[in-house]
């Protein structure tokens, strides 16, 4: 691959099952994307900000849904910085950018700069969703891929692919290692947000579901092994 985005969830970011942030789990995370910049595959980074709080579910009676996309947005710079700087710790050159604006801290997204520096062999951070509520950081990530012309979006999660039906809940599940998108559709696959699937779909971009925890999963991916399942 020479150019990948890499969507994380905000829960990557954390302890499975906790909230806030865990160094350990983030140093073991930077430490993989660091090795594959080194080995000159252009990175983009999309981060969702779960770990803090999520829009679709913070919504209540006093708080609006719009109100509370925007405060997930915003949990999703506060990653961002994470990141950042564990990125800088780990000896690799990265930029953030936000969808959000903050004058001193994230400054605006713009592409055309975010290509030059990945170019360089740096890292980019985009963070601030889409920058509008009632959208996912799955449309987010779909979105980003498409403008920075990715060869592949990466999706972490945590299972080893997409399966046939939930393997949490049927021992027989089967996993996909290929997969067209039509097939995906056709069986109802739930890869992630369908208007960002349906994205990649029409701009032909591939997308690979790899298990995040699973050690050395997220290098080999980032450097186009068959890890986990490509729909393509």
């Amino acid at each position: 691959m020479k150019r990948v985005l890499l969507k994380l969830s905000g829960e990557a970011l954390t302890t499975p099952g906790q909230f806030g942030l865990d160094a350990v789990q983030i140093s073991a995370m930077v430490q993989q994307i660091v090795a594959a910049a080194k080995q000159k595959v252009e990175i983009a980074i999309v981060v969702g900000g779960g770990n803090f709080l999520r829009g679709a579910t913070a919504s209540n009676t006093q708080l609006t849904r719009m109100t509370a996309d925007q405060m997930g947005m915003l949990a999703t710079v506060l990653n961002g910085l994470a990141l950042r700087d564990a990125i800088v710790a780990a000896g690799c050159e990265v930029e953030l950018f936000s969808a959000l604006a903050i004058t001193g801290i994230a400054p605006a997204i713009d592409i055309r700069r975010a290509r030059k520096v990945m170019a360089k062999s740096r890292v980019v951070i985009f963070a601030g969703g889409t920058g509008n509520p009632f959208v996912t950081t799955d449309s987010t990530a779909s979105l980003r891929a498409i403008e920075i012309e990715a060869d592949l979006l990466l999706k972490a999660t945590k299972v080893d692919g997409v399966y046939d039906k939930d393997p949490s809940k049927y021992k027989d599940a089967k996993r996909f290692v290929r997969l067209s998108f039509d097939d995906a559709l056709e069986r109802r696959l739930a890869v992630m947000d369908i208007g960002a699937f349906s994205q990649c779909r029409d701009y032909r971009i591939p997308i690979r579901v790899f298990d995040l925890f699973k050690p050395g999963a997220l290098q080999a991916a980032l450097l186009g092994a068959e890890e986990g399942s490509l729909i393509t």
